[in-house]
């Protein structure tokens, strides 16, 4: 089933607006998928990104689209074949450091919802010429940060962002702050040592305290 750049937008802006943070995820044991997405769920983070940067990225998409509540899709989708396993692994959105008309063809084509990354107008400007309104600043912090992307305000109204990459509790709330901004994506809430300890009320406790800012 196929979507539209517009239909996209529409669900991509809709799960943006879910929460202020969405969890960007880098899982290597995939028995740590399912009490790592409870805890972000029940700390009021339920939209979450796995990334595919881990041999076992896919089979955690798989288990975490089980957890009641959650909303799980793929990050650092790359090429139409990772926007292919992706909706084979339960993926419910795709989430890319940048965009080719390729990977988004791939992605219309397979029915999965892209958050494309810009870090420039013209990038932007190309994703919106395609009918993506809603999209992901990214490295923002590398980009500019919040002065960044509070200058795309004006000029481009009809964005909408989700800035990621170097996106800390520190400065979250000053990219929130901007008209222009719908949610951040961020790390901090799922520390690899609280994973690895399998410190899920801590990392619930974390996601609380995100799922609070803005």
């Amino acid at each position: 089933m196929s979507i539209t750049p517009q239909k996209a937008s529409n669900t991509s802006e809709k799960l943006c607006r879910t929460a202020p943070v969405i969890p960007v995820l880098v899982v290597d044991d995939a028995a740590q998928a399912r009490p790592l997405a409870t805890a972000l769920v029940a700390g009021g983070l339920p939209v979450l990104e796995v990334t595919l940067r881990t041999p076992a990225a896919l089979d955690v998409i798989r288990e975490m689209a089980g957890v009641p509540g959650g909303m799980v899709g793929a990050g650092t989708i790359l090429t139409p074949e990772d926007a292919e396993r992706a909706v084979e692994a339960g993926a419910t959105f795709g989430v890319s450091p940048g965009a080719t008309d390729r990977l988004l063809d791939a992605a219309e084509r397979l029915g999965l919802p892209m958050l494309p990354g810009a870090a420039t107008a013209s990038e932007a400007m190309r994703l919106l010429e395609r009918g993506y309104r809603v999209q992901k600043f990214f490295p923002a912090e590398a980009s500019g940060g919040a002065s960044a992307l509070k200058a795309f305000a004006s000029p481009l109204p009809q964005i909408l962002f989700c800035p990621t990459g170097g996106v800390t509790p520190d400065n979250a709330g000053d990219y929130l702050a901007l008209p222009n901004t719908a949610c951040v994506g961020g790390s901090w809430v799922a520390p690899k040592d609280k994973v690895e300890a399998g410190d899920w009320a801590g990392i619930e406790s974390l996601a609380r305290t995100a799922s609070r800012l803005g």
